[in-house]
């Protein structure tokens, strides 16, 4: 072989390993790790590669519409925009090894809207704008993974998720299933005018638990259940002839046939109901029994929540809890998302205040006070995990002071005791004593008001932690008159006092996302918490905070902080696309968070909402960076919005 030809094939070599190398590297980080091999290396044999200095500009928008795209293969790039004073940049985002930019102007065949500049020495892999576009039209993963961008991350994210459950388990039912798909045979009916032998009869044909009454039009006018008819046998004046008009429950609840099965097992549980009718276009189309929702779904909600609702005993309720983390470790392997199944633990822990508030009643007598009982903070959000603590309070109606001291003396032994017996069922007593059982948390409702009218009027650093905690209240236990009283008025004392929005404002900001300039996240340095960062303080809360404070500002007396964001979107108090992006961001970090927590107890550890960043794989570790990105961004539109 002359040297020409050892040289050319020297040459050829060095290609194919750098190829090679190349394919490996893409094939990390997604979409690449997904899209079909051929497409890849029509990819990789396309792009060249690009050295960055620090601090030198890669796009600007002043550059014209972009030609490239761009994936990072070392180093770090910062996207920066003119701050509104105009004498600064600011770091709206950051891009690091194995991302890719920028998307949007490529297909909208655009300049940037912000300055992509060098945080370090950087190498970029450069593939020409008609390249792209083929590969678009070539591979749908590499399409989807354009259009759709982070959003299409968090998918692949859940699906991991929803597979590693399902694979402990051995399940593959899916939560998201339609009712239409659950309803395969035409309800059983009768009219109005039908004897209860006949009736029954026909019940006990068809081998249903349930018939539904229904008009000439097959309007559902009422329901009958074998729940209805043991009430029936037991009065033994009950006459067969009767129509069963007369003894049905009237307007049975119903749903649409594109309702989920999660919202059929919710409905059961809140409505202490066996049957769902589901219902198009005024039409019965067909029946939901218990029955046929968990011998699909093998995860026996319902039932569950009736036993913790009707446990005769404190000791038949603990052990029945218990049973709580695997209904949850079952519905992520059903599919369910974090927003279902901290409403599903909320509601399970709503059932089991009442029971431990009823039983407590009975082993203490009754006070003789009507009395409500408020939850507060994750509780009064409908947020909770299963690592929780007790945030409750007392809320009665007295006509005087000297009337609430007394009333208030009756009923703090009761709210003492129910304390104790909720911390014997899981709810850990509070550390800083927000409870019940303490006299400043029994309160009268003219107390509770003055309480949060000095929240308003005196806005302090402990009282702006206490309107951190007690404005999102509700209640669980009793009448709720009183309390939506009390937060009309609240509404009405925060709407137009901009001086205390403003120091709710700043207060949000004393928890900041664990991102910084020159790193991925700022982890704790020393200590037992050296390495970790705190996904509940860190991550959540500048949600909640944000949430909270926009919501009560425009009227909103929503507590949930994913529903106070669709609410601020619905009035415009922030951007559509903003408010889709932060509702992603929480629903991540909080999956997330409860993933940990599924963790830590089947391995017989303390709860902790501590993660060690390190521990992540890449895609997790860098949908958490912008999750935590997402926060900072809202809290930065606080800043703005408050001029602070």
């Amino acid at each position: 072989m002359s040297k020409a030809d050892a040289f050319a094939e020297a040459g050829r070599t060095a290609v194919l390993q750098n190829i090679q190398g190349t394919l490996e590297f893409l094939q990390k980080f997604p979409p690449f790790d997904q899209m079909e091999n051929t497409h890849l290396v029509t990819l990789v044999e396309n792009c060249q590669l690009r050295f960055y200095a620090q601090g030198e500009p890669i796009l600007r928008p002043e550059d014209g519409p972009v030609e490239y795209f761009h994936i990072v293969k070392q180093g770090r790039i910062q996207g920066q925009r003119r701050s509104p004073n105009g004498h600064a940049h600011d770091t709206t985002f950051e891009i690091s090894t194995g991302e890719c930019f920028p998307i949007a102007a490529l297909i909208g065949e655009r300049a940037t809207r912000t300055a992509h500049m060098a945080a370090t020495d950087s190498f970029c892999l450069l593939l020409k704008r008609d390249v792209f576009l083929q590969l678009l039209s070539l591979s749908s993963v590499f399409r989807d993974f354009a259009l759709r961008g982070v959003s299409s991350l968090l998918d692949q994210v859940n699906q991991q998720v929803q597979r590693r459950a399902a694979e402990s388990l051995g399940e593959d039912y899916s939560l998201d299933t339609r009712l239409d798909a659950l309803t395969h045979h035409a309800p059983v009916v009768c009219v109005p005018s039908t004897p209860l032998r006949t009736a029954v009869r026909l019940m006990h044909e068809q081998s249903v638990g349930s018939i539904v009454i229904v008009d000439s039009e097959h309007r559902p006018l009422g329901i009958f259940t074998l729940r209805d008819l043991r009430r029936v046998i037991a009065d033994a004046s009950a006459n067969l002839e009767q129509p069963i008009h007369d003894l049905m429950t009237h307007d049975p609840f119903y749903l649409g046939p594109s309702a989920s099965a999660f919202d059929a097992a919710i409905a059961m549980t809140e409505r202490h109901i066996a049957h769902v009718c589901v219902v198009e276009d005024d039409r019965l189309v067909g029946v939901l029994s218990e029955r046929d929702l968990f011998s699909l779904q093998r995860v026996d909600l319902v039932h569950m929540a009736r036993a913790i609702r009707h446990a005769e005993t404190i000791e038949s309720l603990i052990a029945r809890r218990k049973n709580v983390g695997l209904l949850v470790e079952r519905m992520l392997a059903h599919g369910a998302s974090s927003t279902q199944i901290t409403q599903l633990i909320t509601l399970l822990n709503d059932h089991t205040v009442c029971r431990v508030i009823e039983l407590s009643i009975e082993e203490l007598g009754d006070p003789g006070v009507p009395f409500s009982w408020l939850c507060f903070g994750s509780e009064g959000r409908r947020e909770q995990t299963l690592h929780t603590d007790q945030d409750n309070g007392i809320m009665f109606e007295a006509r005087t002071a000297a009337e609430a001291a007394s009333l208030r003396g009756r009923l703090l032994p009761l709210a003492e005791h129910i304390n104790q017996r909720l911390d014997q069922c899981g709810f850990t007593l509070c550390k800083g004593d927000i409870m019940a059982g303490n006299p400043e948390l029994c309160l009268s409702r003219a107390e509770w008001m003055r309480r949060f009218q000095g929240f308003v009027r005196e806005a302090t650093p402990e009282n702006l932690l206490g309107s951190s905690i007690y404005f999102d209240l509700r209640v669980v236990w009793g009448p709720d008159q009183g309390c939506r009283a009390v937060q009309k008025e609240l509404m009405k004392l925060i709407h137009g006092n901009t001086m205390f929005q403003r120091m709710m404002a700043e207060n949000s900001l004393r928890h900041r996302p664990p991102v910084g300039r020159f790193r991925d996240f700022v982890v704790a340095r020393k200590g037992a918490e050296k390495d970790t960062l705190d996904l509940k303080v860190q991550g959540l809360t500048p949600f909640v905070d944000g949430a909270r404070l926009l919501a009560l500002a425009h009227g909103i007396d929503e507590t949930n902080t994913l529903e106070r964001l669709r609410l601020l979107v619905l009035k415009k108090a922030i951007d559509a696309k903003d408010g889709a992006a932060y509702e992603e961001a929480y629903h991540f970090i909080q999956q997330m968070r409860m993933q940990q927590h599924q963790q830590q107890a089947r391995q017989g550890q303390p709860y902790s909402n501590r993660l060690d960043p390190d521990t992540l794989n890449h895609l997790d570790r860098r949908i958490l960076r912008e999750s935590f990105r997402q926060a900072l961004r809202l809290q930065s539109s606080l800043t703005l919005r408050y001029q602070l």
